[in-house]
């Protein structure tokens, strides 16, 4: 129990009023989930490369692991690069909400954001480059 506070003191937030609960909320947030992937594949060319990238790599990885250890770690580093293209075009929908008028720290947050995907390429890069190194040079 934390200091000072009483023992029927709550350290989980109540609901919002009128807010679902339990599975009801699951579903609802399942389906802004799917409304948010619908709307970064419609509106986010981006986005769309890197499924087209991912879907082909995954077959890829299909093909080529051994086990199904090999194939989760050449599928994780796919899935984390569309996770960052999305909080990306978040950002970016964020800062372009604000306004078009450039700011230093738009900017920045654009920048960030930017880097973050650019850090999971490089990631994705190096673990299939260290996988297709093991499986066909180093035999």
């Amino acid at each position: 129990m934390g200091v000072g506070r009483k023992e029927s003191e709550s350290v989980i937030a109540p609901p919002k009023p009128g807010g679902k609960r339990g599975i009801a909320r699951l579903i609802a947030a399942t389906g802004y989930s799917m409304k948010g992937l619908r709307a970064a594949f419609r509106h986010e060319e981006a986005f769309r490369m890197e499924l087209v990238l991912s879907a082909v790599l995954i077959m890829a990885a299909l093909f080529l692991s051994r086990s199904f250890v090999e194939g989760v770690v050449l599928i994780l580093p796919l899935i984390l690069m569309l996770v960052a293209e999305l909080a990306n075009s978040a950002i970016e929908a964020i800062v372009d909400r604000i306004g078009p008028e450039h700011h230093e720290l738009s900017g920045r947050a654009k920048d960030i954001g930017s880097a973050t995907v650019f850090l999971t390429f490089g990631f994705t890069a190096v673990v299939w480059g260290a996988f297709l190194y093991l499986r066909f040079v180093a035999g």
